[in-house]
């Protein structure tokens, strides 16, 4: 009973154990790749039904899926998650600092499909994927067509230099001062996230305005990331667009493109964002010459036997 009483009183007067100083007694829960996912799902799962869709859209060449595709890039690419491709992300490439991998799938999902894509067909984001590139498309087919200005072919192609000077600029100006904001002032991609000094969205609202007039102002002459990506392309792209031997003589193409990409031709590679145009005019056996070519030859080979036919019975006749 004795000893008892003492182990009680003994439990009773126990002083808890001081902490340890060294935290060797604090344990600590390995972080699975089902921990890491489970924040990251819904946008991996929502990125990747878009991507999947705007594919879709452009191997179907169907111009209302494309103009689907242009709306979910601009509510959910642009306002809902603003990703974009930006000089900040170039920035990186030139310090070599990228996000940890683990904790940003979605943006190396994002920005793997960008420069695959690239590779693979050209711009193909600044097509379909962009978010103010898809804002300005759809306002060219919402605005009047009286509204626009086409600029002669001379000044545009001696414009379309102007975006690879600002890339080269803000590279060079970032190496030197390494001020990450100067991105505010060479791209309007902050819009997405609709806060910004007042000084910024007037010139923005002027950037809009000019583009009701200049289709595809931004994007066609003065954005730093198309000129990053159209270097991409003149580079490598595994599967440009095809061109007939009829191209050669036929201006059609040319003068449906609205990015100033077709010259002759030639499609200018580092110019071109596969919006389907002239590759939807390919496919129709109304429009492209080469099927109207193919479509006439029987009748036109018919033609050249008849008169073969008569000149051979003419020259018979006149015979001696």
């Amino acid at each position: 009973m004795l000893l008892a009483f003492r182990v009680v009183l003994g439990l009773l007067t126990l002083q808890p154990a001081e902490p340890d100083p060294w935290g060797f007694d604090d344990v600590q829960a390995e972080e699975t790749w089902l921990d890491i996912l489970r924040p990251q799902a819904l946008d991996l799962i929502l990125l990747s039904l878009f991507i999947a869709f705007a594919l879709v859209s452009f191997s179907r060449k169907s111009v209302r899926l494309k103009y689907i595709t242009l709306a979910m890039a601009v509510g959910y690419m642009g306002f809902y998650k603003s990703y974009l491709i930006s000089v900040v992300n170039i920035f990186a490439i030139v310090d070599w600092d990228w996000p940890i991998f683990r904790y940003n799938l979605a943006w190396y999902l994002f920005a793997g499909f960008t420069l695959v894509s690239t590779l693979v067909w050209g711009r193909l984001y600044c097509g379909r994927i962009c978010a103010f590139g898809a804002l300005t498309q759809l306002m060219d087919v919402v605005l009047p067509k009286k509204l626009r200005i086409e600029v002669p072919k001379a000044i545009e192609r001696r414009a379309g230099w102007i975006k690879y000077g600002l890339l080269v600029a803000v590279v060079g100006y970032y190496i030197i001062t390494r001020n990450t904001m100067v991105y505010r002032y060479v791209e309007p991609f902050w819009m997405f996230g609709l806060s910004e000094k007042m000084v910024m969205w007037f010139g923005l609202g002027t950037l809009l305005l000019a583009t009701v007039f200049v289709r595809n102002l931004y994007c066609r002459f003065a954005c730093p990331v198309g000129a990053s990506l159209g270097v991409i392309s003149a580079i490598a792209t595994f599967r440009p667009i095809k061109r007939w031997s009829e191209c050669k003589s036929c201006t059609i193409c040319e003068k449906a493109c609205e990015w100033g990409a077709i010259r002759g031709p030639q499609i200018v590679k580092s110019e071109c964002v596969r919006c389907d145009d002239c590759e939807r005019i390919y496919e129709d056996e109304t429009k492209c010459v080469h099927w109207i070519v193919i479509a006439r030859r029987p009748e036109l080979e018919k033609r050249a036997a008849a008169r073969a036919r008569r000149l051979a019975a003419s020259t018979a006749q006149t015979a001696p």
